[in-house]
Order: C-alpha cells, then sequence, then structure tokens
C-alpha cells in the first residue's frame, strides 16, 4: 500500500491549529523578505549593467577611415559633471547616423541636453551655463536611450570639421582625469563603457557580496522556523512506520510550498516598491524605472532559489527525526557542536587574510573573500553559543540565568540563527563607519584653470581672459605662471584665474572662459578629481544601503525566529510555568539567551569590521575623525534598538502562549 505523502501532508497542515498557523506565517514572513531583499540586488546589479551599456556610445572605437570626428570632454556647473559630446560630420564621406537618443546627426551649432541639464540651463543664469553651448537659446532634447540616468547632465554639440572644440588638440593633450578625448568614427558602437558608469556594476557585485550570506541564511531560516514542532510530529510518524524517504518528501513539500507562497509575495512586493526603488540615487544619478526591472524570467528564478532554499533547509533539520526518532520525541538528543568548526574558522580566517594581501584581485575575487569570511563566523557562531552556554551554566546564580544557558548549549544552532543577522551587521556597520574614504581633491579652492597648447601665446590669452571674465562681471586674478602645488595646471602651460565669490561667480567664470579653448574645457578645484569623487560617492552609498538592508535582514530574522522558538518551545514553556516560574522569569531568560551570544560575536564581527576599515585607511593614508566613530555608535545604537524590538515582539506571543498552562499543556 503506498504513503499518500502529499495529501497526508495537506491534512496534517490544515490540522495544525492556530499555532501552526502562526508558524507558516512566520515562515512565510523570512521568505518574503528573503525574495525582496534578493530581488533588489538582482535588480541594482542588472540595472548598472543596463546604464553602463548605454554610456558605450560615447566611447566608439576609433576608425581611421570614419565619417566624423568626436571629441568627448567634462564641464562642470555647481561642482557637478556635466558631459559634452562634440560632433562634426566630415567633409567627403558618408552620413553618420546619429548617437542613440538623437533624431539626427547634429548640424553645426545644434545643441541637443539631456532633460536635467535642459532644465538647470534654464533655472541658472545663461552667462553661468547655457552660454557654454552654442546656441544658448534652443536647443533638441536627448532621449533616454543616450542617457545613463533620468538626471545625467549631458549635452551633445554640433560641430564643423575646422571647429577648435574638434581638432586634433582635444586628443592630444588628455588630462589625467580623463576630462578630454577625441577620435575620428564611423558609428557608435562603443569599445568600453564611461567612466563615470564603468564601475558601478562591479560596486553593486561587493554590496552583494556583502548582503549575500545573510540572505541566504534568512531564507534557509524559513524552512526552520517551527522546526521542533515538525520534527516531533513527523518523529511519531516515523515510530508509526513511516520511511525516512517518506518523511523527508512530506517536509520537503511543505517547507517548499511555504517558500515558494512567501517568495511569491515578496516579488509582488518588489513590483510595488520599484518606484520608490527607481528614486535612489547611485553613482550618476537616479535609475530609469525599466533598469531595475529584473524581468518575468529574474523572477521566477528568484522564487524557486527561495524555495528551494526554504525546502532544502527543513530536510536537512530531519536529520534527527531520521536517525533517532525515539529520541526526538522523548526530547533525549541535546545538539552539541565539535572542535572543528573552530579549526574550520581558523583556517578561513588564514586563507582570506593571506589571499587578500596578495593584491591584484578582481571584483569577484573580493566577492568570493567576503563570501568565506562571512563562512567562517557562520561555522564558528554555533560552537562559540555553546561553549559560552556551557561556560554560563557553571557561573548561573539566577533561575533565569541558568535557564538561557541550558537553551544555548541545548539548541546552539538555533540561538545561533536567532542573533547571525544583527552579528553579520556588525562586520558591515564596523567597516563602512570608520573607513574614511574621500577624494584627494588638488588645488586652492575658488580657481578656474585653462589649459593651452604649448605654441599658445600666453600673454594674449591672459588679457583675453582679463577682458572675458570683466564682460561676464566676474571679479577674478589672472596669473600664466603655475603657483607649485597651488596651482591647478600641475606643470601643463596655461592660465589660472582665483575667483572672488561662490560657486555662481566660479560657473561664471568657466562659462566665460570656454572660448579660450574650447577643445579642452576649463576646470576648478574639485573638478580635476570628478572621477575620484563619483566612485568614493558609490562607496559611500554602498555602505549606507549595505547597513540599512544589513539592519532590515537582522530585524527580519531575529523577530521571526525569537518568535518561532516561542512556538516551538511552546511545551517546554507550560511546564515551567505550572512548576511556578514566573513568566518574568521566562521573559528575561529568553532576552539572555538572545543578548550574550549577540554581545560575543557581534562585537567580534564589528571589531574585525573596525580593523578592516583601520587597515584601507593607513593604505590611502587617511585617518578615522570623529564621524566615523559617532556613525559606528549609532550603529551599535540602532542595532541595540533593533534586536530589542525583536525580542521584544514575540513577549505578547510567550504570554498568550502560557496563560492558560494546564489547558496548554493537556
Amino acid at each position: 500500500m503506498s504513503f499518500p505523502a502529499l495529501p497526508l501532508t495537506w491534512h496534517l497542515l490544515r490540522r495544525s491549529g492556530r499555532r501552526g498557523l502562526q508558524g507558516q506565517l512566520l515562515a512565510v514572513g523570512a521568505a518574503t523578505v528573503s525574495a525582496v531583499v534578493m530581488l533588489i540586488l538582482l535588480a541594482a546589479w542588472l540595472g548598472a549593467g543596463a546604464r553602463a551599456d548605454r554610456t558605450g556610445w560615447r566611447t566608439p572605437a576609433p576608425d581611421p577611415n570614419g565619417t566624423a570626428v568626436q571629441a568627448l570632454s567634462t564641464t562642470f556647473v555647481r561642482g557637478e559633471p556635466a558631459t559634452v559630446v562634440n560632433l562634426a560630420q566630415l567633409p567627403g564621406r558618408a552620413a553618420t547616423a546619429p548617437p542613440p537618443g538623437l533624431s539626427s546627426f547634429p548640424e553645426p551649432g545644434e545643441v541637443y541636453l539631456s532633460p536635467a541639464l535642459a532644465d538647470l540651463a534654464r533655472k541658472l543664469p545663461a552667462k553661468e551655463l547655457a552660454e557654454r553651448f552654442p546656441s544658448a537659446k534652443s536647443h533638441r532634447t536627448i532621449g533616454a536611450a543616450g542617457l545613463a540616468a533620468p538626471d545625467e547632465l549631458l549635452a551633445v554639440v554640433g560641430r564643423a570639421p575646422s571647429d577648435a572644440a574638434v581638432s586634433a588638440e582635444a586628443g592630444e593633450r588628455i588630462l589625467d582625469n580623463g576630462l578630454t578625448s577625441r577620435a575620428v568614427v564611423s558609428g557608435f558602437t562603443g569599445t568600453k563603457n564611461a567612466p563615470a558608469t564603468a564601475q558601478d556594476q562591479n560596486t553593486v557585485l561587493l554590496g552583494a557580496g556583502l548582503l549575500a550570506m545573510p540572505v541566504v541564511v534568512l531564507a534557509s531560516a524559513a524552512g526552520r522556523l517551527g522546526a521542533a514542532r515538525r520534527e516531533e510530529r513527523l518523529a511519531a510518524l516515523r515510530l508509526a512506520g513511516a520511511t525516512p524517504r517518506q518523511v523527508l518528501a512530506m517536509t520537503g513539500a511543505e517547507a517548499t510550498a511555504v517558500g515558494a507562497l512567501g517568495a511569491t509575495t515578496g516579488a509582488l512586493a518588489y513590483g510595488a516598491l520599484l518606484p520608490g526603488l527607481a528614486r535612489l540615487p547611485f553613482g550618476i544619478g537616479s535609475w530609469f524605472t525599466g533598469d531595475l526591472w529584473v524581468g518575468i524570467p529574474g523572477l521566477l528564478a528568484v522564487v524557486a532559489v527561495v524555495a528551494v532554499l526554504t525546502g532544502f533547509s527543513a530536510v536537512s533539520a530531519l536529520r534527527r527525526v531520521v536517525r533517532s526518532p525515539l529520541g526526538v520525541a522523548q526530547q533525549s538528543d541535546p545538539r552539541r557542536t565539535r572542535m572543528v568548526r573552530l579549526a574550520l574558522f581558523v583556517g578561513l580566517v588564514l586563507f582570506v587574510a593571506l589571499t587578500a594581501r596578495s593584491g591584484d584581485l578582481s571584483t569577484t575575487q573580493h566577492v568570493a573573500l567576503i563570501a568565506l569570511f562571512y563562512a567562517a563566523f557562520w561555522i564558528v557562531g554555533p560552537w562559540v553559543v555553546d561553549r559560552l552556554g556551557r561556560l554560563l551554566a557553571r557561573l548561573a546564580r539566577r533561575p533565569s540565568t541558568l535557564l538561557a544557558a541550558r537553551r544555548l548549549s541545548d539548541d546552539p544552532n538555533g540561538a545561533w540563527r536567532t542573533v547571525s543577522g544583527l552579528v553579520m551587521a556588525g562586520l558591515v556597520a564596523g567597516f563602512f563607519s570608520v573607513a574614511h574614504l574621500s577624494a584627494n581633491l588638488a588645488g586652492p579652492s575658488g580657481q578656474v584653470a585653462v589649459t593651452m597648447p604649448a605654441e599658445a601665446n600666453i600673454p594674449q590669452a591672459q588679457d583675453r581672459a582679463r577682458a572675458l571674465l570683466e564682460a561676464a562681471g566676474v571679479d577674478a586674478t589672472v596669473q600664466t605662471s603655475a603657483r607649485g602645488h597651488e596651482s591647478l595646471l600641475m606643470g601643463e602651460s596655461g592660465i589660472t584665474a582665483d575667483i572672488r565669490g561662490g560657486a555662481a561667480q566660479i560657473d561664471a567664470a568657466v562659462t566665460a572662459l570656454t572660448p579660450l579653448n574650447p577643445a579642452q574645457p576649463p576646470y576648478s578645484h574639485g573638478d580635476f578629481t570628478s572621477n575620484e569623487r563619483i566612485a568614493t560617492t558609490e562607496i559611500r552609498y554602498l555602505g549606507v544601503a549595505t547597513m540599512a538592508m544589513g539592519f532590515v535582514i537582522a530585524a527580519t530574522s531575529a523577530g521571526l525566529t525569537a518568535a518561532a522558538n516561542v512556538l516551538d518551545r511552546r511545551r517546554i514553556y507550560t511546564r515551567l510555568r505550572l512548576a511556578g516560574t514566573p513568566l518574568k522569569v521566562l521573559d528575561r531568560a529568553r532576552l539572555l539567551e538572545t543578548a550574550l551570544p549577540l554581545v560575543t560575536l557581534a562585537g567580534g564581527t564589528t571589531a574585525s569590521g573596525v580593523y578592516l576599515a583601520t587597515k584601507l585607511n593607513n593604505a590611502t593614508g587617511t585617518t578615522v575623525d570623529t564621524t566615523g566613530a559617532i556613525q559606528l555608535g549609532v550603529c551599535v545604537a540602532v542595532g541595540v534598538a533593533v534586536m530589542s524590538a525583536a525580542i521584544g515582539a514575540s513577549r505578547h506571543l510567550l504570554r498568550t502562549t502560557t496563560a492558560d498552562p494546564l489547558r496548554q499543556e493537556a
């Protein structure tokens, strides 16, 4: 006679009662949050790649026999970079197809502006921005196909082949920060991404590496929620004659269905959050909503991954039922950990440290090292909890402390799962709070520089610069010779103007001095290292986003696991209440059971993050300021508040579960 595994699983689910339904809802919640975070990470990675691809047309493959000249430069307004693409159709050559986002190849004097740059040009006085382009009064709009982000500042200017903006000098004197480049092209098939977006995908991948382990752990926790209740039920089936395969099939089907339901809910939540996610800034700007859409295959893949992780976790947790159903039924099989965990931890940490010292690692290799570092703490975590529980039991002087110690040593894996999210978040918080990342800006503030060709008449250029600045109403001192390290020219031939005034005066000076050398726009303090500043900003955004999502995962994991533990230990709690144990003692024991391993392990990972950040600071020659220390203190306070709220949220469940111990035990 065949064993009706699926019908019996469905029957047991329906007959599991209110407590069973609560446990299933907790598992659905864990799977939902896991799916949302996975989809956000996947969306950011795909979106970064999509918008980087849309910048490829600005760096087309050079062709000596091409049909047009492209000169790429960067100007700055209010300290923000605006990319300027100068295009000229070569005479006697075939017509060149327009770049993406343009309705036609620009004629000489014709200007295309991105919506964000056009809006800025309307808001600012013409002398600060609009007059930098040939047509100050009219322009066309660049479509989304040619933009990396909705708020990107981009201009495409049509030039004559003889115009200085597309002359050979635009490619002969490329600044160290990559502000200028020139090429003869036959089309706009890009060979590489623009500097502003080239590293976006690698940066997102780094963030995904920091969050991958906590997300996988949370998805796996969905399958282990209610494990004790499930073990008792399936142990009874084993004693009644069910085979191990049948028990595993029932468990896998139940947990996979719950995981799929939670992941589907997470997919719906991701769709609802999509417009808000697109407004978040990253790198060059915010996102087009379509860039963050992972597509139906992506949704199905994440749902499948979460469902499989949930089912696999639940099945792997049933080893005791398969091995010793009688021991599970009698609750006489304590879950000990072995010393091999400590040996593996030491080995993995040493491997990561030695590999990181070798240098020249790719982003993928860095992500792999981060995953191994997380895995090391994940392996040693239950061992530390077990030893902590045994030590605490010897030193216990109060009933609540003794109860907490017994729970830690009886189920170290369960206690570790409760705190693991915040322990992992501690590493990220420690690193990004202390790491002092800033671009090393060169030159004095308030100075505008214009590089000139070596054969240029510098004194004449100086006189013209004074006239242009005076006509624009800019109060400035113009010089032709460099003033050592205080000059933005950095040894190049050209002129500098010390501007007296704020950002508006600097922008007006940049606009006024643009005709001096159209091939290489003027630049000011801060503009010289714009690419480094964008990369630094990306890393800061990455740190904030990773910490925020890490705390969300930690709060979800702690809250759901704590609530599930109350349901799993319902019989133990009711028996303790019948024995006369006050509810306050039980609640204090729950708090100690979480707080003790949290302080021990989260303190270790946070210290590791601080150590890594300190090494980075030393390597880059920067020091930790008070802001980093304050931010770390805030992160610690937030972590404590998150964990307290997560544990406190299940206090009402503990009270209702043990409200009538005689009836509960019956």
